[in-house]
């Protein structure tokens, strides 16, 4: 896997793909929009003009995408990935995409010669930026080991979950888990305000407890600071708990707090949060408190 091809460009792909030309691989990006290459070719990388440039003598294809129309439009327009890529090509989806699009994806790849990888990621802008990012993957076992030493210059954690589909599964109940953390941790913070108590103080020693969590650590002085300037916009976990309440739906599995967390996302879109931090959640914590706060940092 010395050449890769990475496509998308994006607040986490060209972290993603900076890392991969820091860790020695070639690698050609193309991006849908301009301007986005310049991080990239600081580091050694090179900038695409076309899908079938970036893809052509890649022995990876990497796609880093918002969602299934875009994956979908790169993979099938006349110069897109399905026609330029070498059969025997490792075409690896690290989109948030809905585990049947992945499985779908796999066929309609598999039938152009092409091994397929779903390995969707969790961590966020800074996990992207650190290389420490979890990568679930779903796919055949000899591709995720083929796939090591990539996923090594991304991740820090890297695990098989099973057939393709697998890692979206696995990636819908991360953002059902960081929804419902979020909301809780926004509960908590008007519940220690109308207290009194020091809330900075609170949030330190809860850290340190059974209630501590990543989300509780890293969105912390977002909560503070009613700063939702954004890390992962309220419109795109919109999208994936779509993913998760239809995923859900297609398995039989009942989820009340999901649906919930899935609901106050869809209205904090709705009253025109979309492009605000997902801790923006706060803010609807704050509406019903009738605190009438109107802090909408990050616009």
């Amino acid at each position: 896997m010395e050449t890769i091809a990475f496509i998308g460009l994006g607040t986490m792909g060209s972290p993603m793909a900076v890392n991969l030309a820091r860790a020695g691989f070639t690698v050609r990006a193309w991006n849908r929009t301009d301007g986005k290459s310049g991080p990239l070719r600081a580091v050694g990388g090179h900038a695409a003009d076309s899908i079938r440039e970036a893809v052509g003598d890649a022995d990876m294809v990497i796609t880093m995408l918002p969602d299934s129309p875009q994956v979908a439009d790169v993979m099938d327009r006349p110069d897109g990935i399905l026609a330029g890529a070498r059969p025997g090509t490792l075409l690896v989806d690290m989109s948030t995409t809905a585990p049947r699009a992945s499985v779908e994806l796999a066929r309609r790849a598999s039938s152009r010669g092409l091994r397929v990888l779903d390995a969707p990621v969790a961590g966020g802008e800074v996990g992207a930026v650190q290389g420490t990012l979890s990568i679930m993957v779903g796919g055949e076992a000899a591709d995720f080991e083929a796939a090591r030493p990539v996923f090594e210059a991304l991740g820090a954690t890297l695990v098989h979950c099973g057939p393709h589909g697998s890692g979206q599964t696995v990636k819908a109940a991360n953002q059902l888990i960081v929804a419902v953390n979020i909301q809780a941790c926004a509960e908590a913070v008007v519940l220690l305000e109308k207290s009194g108590v020091d809330v900075e103080a609170a949030l330190d020693v809860l850290s340190g407890g059974l209630a501590g969590s990543h989300v509780l650590t890293r969105k912390k002085h977002n909560f503070l600071g009613r700063d939702y300037r954004p890390s992962f916009t309220m419109a795109l976990h919109h999208k994936d708990m779509g993913i998760v309440t239809d995923t859900a739906r297609g398995l039989g599995a009942v989820l009340p707090f999901g649906t919930a967390a899935a609901q106050l996302i869809a209205e904090a879109v709705a009253r025109g949060d979309a492009e605000l931090d997902h801790s923006a959640l706060l803010r609807g914590v704050d509406l019903l408190n009738g605190a009438g706060r109107t802090q909408q940092q990050g616009r």
